[in-house]
């Protein structure tokens, strides 16, 4: 009731003459909470009379026998604001600075410390008091509380402290370490001449058993010091913190630290030789940290780790094999085999020393890993000419063993496209018959299906039913028929199993495969007899699968589309026309060519980027500064790191605002009532990652006094409104400000509504409302760009359920600009290449790719065109696609897509 306003005068007595004198600690601890709450002065400002006697009770409490009485009046005095009230009471305190249980000690320390810091002239030798202190003190939590308020309150008292004891510092607890770290930190960062005389004690605190003094540690060193040795020092500690800790949390916290210290060029080449201690950190399981770390073992791989890190690689690579599966083994075995894959890439000695490791993983089950395989070795045996023999070699020796219909496609085409020696195109149309089984296809399969029935010829049959195939001969099929029996469908070769099932576009790669051969075999022997009869066998192969595909023996029958073509390659062959020569065997292989060539000069223009920006660039007419001639706040260039993450934990980060003024707070600040209400109120919405702050003023515009003037908020969406706000009390045309705290659970347009309510002072009427206008929580302060790969970004999009189309409504005339447009005003990352998307051809098609901060992905292909038959001024048409795990992203993007396109950006 006090809490909110209510005027309780009679009440003091009463609780001052039942409630005071008893003994019960409940009761105490309840009695502290309302001293600290309720009115202690008139409304003319001086201390109510009554408060004399309360203040002699906590004398009497200071005194007690009891500790934990005397620890809990201590911590209460931290919280009194009267000094009035305070001043008996200051021997009592003293005293307690010599009490016997460590408990009363430190409370006791943490008072005076409040009490000096808000009334110096209550206890001015309070610094030489706690040095006293500290130097005679024994207990860890203390001497830490101590030590705190001499940094705080006289930094040189607590250097000459520090001074004498600086070689047991490694003895003392972690929490009274922590504060050392703060203090050096503190010092170093003022007045950077003392680096010296500490930075030895920092090396000893790296050894500390406490993960968290480490962590400190190293951060403090890396800012004290740019020495490669005290580089490595910091670098192996957070590498053992990693190691040890087994909260993934931490990892990734510190392997963050690991990857800034990276981004600057000077460390980078002292973290190159740790790269191996780095990798020591994938035996963590977890998919994120792994990920993480392979990340930063590549950006830091160089000529001379190169073949270590490939060795490391390899043999994690053949673990996963040997492993018992886990869902994340197979996405763990993709990294792997991508972080090899840009190893060879990047230094293509190791590439013949990684194929044949990887190109076991073909005949993987898991399609998703062949299928980084097989992309990694189509790369390798197009750039490196040498390695050629031995790929497919390789190829030939898994071929057989492949279970995947899209890998052995891929399979197909690498060896219709690299086989240039008479042996090999000879061993592959060997594979090739051998993964087909018995030909000509159809007559077998009936055969044995007839074979199978054999043994059943007592069991009654359905009705028999003679079928005439395209050959003419005839073909039973009886009511047992359909049903196979599975062994016999297990025994299939693989390719005759794929086409069974009904999927003929592997037929359709097989062929151009065959004809690709086909034709190298003719130009390398020149014996009619050999070419004419590889050529026929490639052609009944062809044939056998057409028949098979028009007859009614695959689940599904073939296609139209593979039809023709398996009917072109069947021309091309009997043909053989030069033209057709050179379409088939040079066009395919530069087209591949110019693929990778564009894929690598993305990632060098990419590459260099990223060098550019972490490139220091000093320019020749930067005034040199030299530290003896500079003033004290300009020689740290820093922010205080510790300052700096007491603010992010507060939520109040100090963005370094631009200079356009569009981008200050005031850009964020919500009108919620009109200036003609008794109450006017304003909000500005801070969001600092999952909180939303909303800092209101609320300003009273009447001649009366507004009392219990309440701000009650509603919200809408994934949104959680923390606390109550308290209620205030407004003075005639006075203002105050309210902060209230929302939590975010999820990325989806958010609204925050409510009212004010208040009493108008000596009114009779009932409670006055003023409804405030509705905040829309933008969607944009959690989406951020992110990439993907190609196949990652088609899984997910077959994967996600919830889509959203947005028509495009717009009057931006250039495609271009209006891609850029929504690039910009929907966070997201354009995964389509820039060549792509160069030129101009009346219609574009891209795909964006985005993140939010809670890990939701969020998918859209925008396909959009020019109606040329319109004229040169007509707006782009088409239409954007939204895909998300779930409704509120897509919704949200939809909503933000159509708000945004419709505003001019010309």
């Amino acid at each position: 009731m006090i809490l909110n306003g209510e005027k309780l005068p009679g009440l003091l007595m009463t609780i001052i003459r039942f409630v005071l004198p008893l003994q019960d600690h409940t009761i105490k601890k309840l009695l502290l909470v309302f001293w600290e709450i309720v009115p202690k002065t008139t409304p003319d400002g001086r201390l109510l009379q009554e408060m004399i006697l309360v203040c002699d009770a906590y004398r009497k409490d200071l005194q007690h026998p009891n500790e934990f009485i005397r620890g809990s009046t201590l911590r209460f005095l931290c919280k009194l604001k009267e000094a009035e009230l305070l001043e008996p009471l200051m021997p009592a305190i003293r005293a307690c600075l010599e009490h016997r249980h460590s408990y009363v000690r430190r409370n006791a320390v943490l008072a005076i410390y409040t009490i000096y810091r808000n009334f110096e002239h209550l206890i001015p030798d309070a610094p030489e008091l706690i040095h006293d202190f500290l130097v005679n003190e024994k207990d860890a939590s203390c001497k830490r509380n101590a030590f705190m308020m001499l940094i705080h309150a006289d930094q040189d008292r607590a250097l000459d402290y520090l001074s004498t004891c600086i070689d047991q510092v490694q003895t003392f607890g972690d929490i009274l370490q922590l504060v050392i770290v703060e203090l050096i930190y503190k010092v170093c960062h003022a007045n950077p001449s003392e680096r010296a005389r500490f930075i030895r004690c920092i090396y000893n605190l790296l050894q500390s058993s406490s993960p968290a003094v480490k962590y400190e540690a190293a951060g403090t060193l890396v800012t004290l010091s740019s020495a490669p040795t005290a580089i490595k020092a910091a670098a192996q500690c957070y590498i053992d913190l990693i190691i040890k800790e087994s909260d993934n949390n931490v990892k990734l916290i510190v392997l963050d630290r690991l990857v800034e210290l990276k981004e600057h060029p000077s460390h980078e080449r002292v973290l190159q030789d740790l790269v191996m201690d780095i990798l020591r950190v994938l035996s963590t399981p977890d998919l994120e940290v792994r990920k993480k770390t392979l990340q930063l073992a590549l950006d830091l791989v160089s000529s001379r780790n190169v073949e270590e890190l490939v060795i490391v690689l390899k043999k994690e690579v053949i673990k996963t094999n040997n492993v018992t599966e886990h869902e994340d083994t197979d996405k763990y075995r993709q990294l792997l085999v991508r972080t090899l894959h840009s190893c060879s890439v990047r230094f293509p000695d190791m590439a013949a020393n990684v194929i044949p490791v990887l190109m076991e993983f073909l005949s993987d089950n898991n399609e998703a890993a062949a299928a980084d395989v097989l992309e990694f070795v189509r790369e390798a045996i197009q750039r490196f000419d040498n390695l050629r023999p031995l790929i497919v070699e390789k190829m030939l020796e898994v071929f057989h063993a492949i279970k995947s219909v899209k890998i052995y496609r891929g399979a197909l085409w690498i060896l219709g496209e690299y086989c240039s020696t008479k042996e090999d195109i000879q061993s592959v149309m060997t594979e090739v018959r051998r993964s087909l089984g018995e030909i000509p296809i159809v007559e077998s399969e009936i055969k044995k299906e007839a074979g199978e029935l054999k043994p059943e010829e007592e069991v009654t049959v359905g009705p028999v039913q003679k079928l005439v195939t395209e050959m003419g001969t005839y073909a039973t099929q009886s009511a047992l028929s359909s049903s196979r029996p599975t062994k016999k469908e297990e025994d299939r070769p693989p390719l005759r199993g794929f086409l069974l099932d009904g999927d003929f576009f592997v037929a359709a790669s097989l062929a151009t495969t065959l004809t690709k051969i086909a034709l190298r075999y003719v130009s390398l022997v020149q014996e009619k007899k050999k070419q004419n009869s590889f050529i026929a066998e490639a052609m009944l192969l062809m044939a056998t699968i057409l028949h098979l595909g028009k007859s009614s023996l695959p689940k599904k029958p073939i296609t139209d589309d593979d039809v023709d073509r398996i009917s072109l390659c069947l021309k091309v062959l009997s043909e053989c026309s030069p033209l057709m020569n050179d379409i088939f065997n040079k066009e395919c292989r530069q087209s591949l060519s110019h693929m990778l060539s564009a894929k690598l000069e993305e990632e060098k223009l990419s590459q260099k980027k990223e060098s550019e920006k972490r490139n220091v660039t000093v320019q020749p007419d930067d005034p040199i500064s030299f530290m003896q001639l500079t003033a004290k706040n300009e020689m740290s260039s820093k922010e205080d790191q510790f300052q700096l993450s007491l603010l992010a934990a507060m939520g109040n980060t100090q963005r370094k605002e631009a200079a356009d003024p569009l981008a200050s707070k005031l850009n964020k600040v919500t009108q919620l009532t009109g200036f003609s209400d008794p109450v006017y109120a304003e909000a500005y919405v801070h969001v600092n990652q999952y909180d939303i702050v909303l800092d209101v003023l609320v300003v009273n515009q009447t001649s009366d006094t507004l009392q219990n003037c309440t701000l009650e908020l509603a919200t809408l969406g994934d949104l959680k409104l923390v606390e109550k706000p308290s209620p205030l009390t407004l003075a005639p045309h006075d203002f105050a400000n309210i902060k209230a705290n929302v939590k975010v659970a999820s990325t989806e347009n958010g609204i925050i509504f409510g009212n004010i309510v208040y009493d108008v002072s000596g009114a009779a009427s009932d409670r006055n409302c003023v409804v405030l206008s509705d905040i829309h929580i933008d969607i944009m302060d959690y989406i951020q760009p992110a990439s993907c790969t190609d196949a990652e970004f088609r899984q997910m999009w077959a994967e996600f359920e919830w889509e959203n189309k947005v028509t495009v409504n717009t009057n931006i005339i250039d495609l271009n600009e209006y891609l850029q447009h929504i690039l910009k005003s929907t966070n997201m990352k354009c995964l389509t290449p820039e060549k792509a998307l160069s030129g101009y051809c009346g219609f574009m098609a891209a795909n964006l790719y985005a993140r939010s901060i809670f890990g939701e992905d969020a998918l859209a292909n925008v396909s959009i065109e020019k109606p040329i038959h319109l004229g040169p001024e007509a707006p782009v048409t088409g239409h954007i696609r939204i895909r998300a795990k779930s409704q509120g992203m897509a919704l949200s993007l939809g909503d933000k897509i159509n708000l945004s396109q419709k505003k001019t950006s010309l």
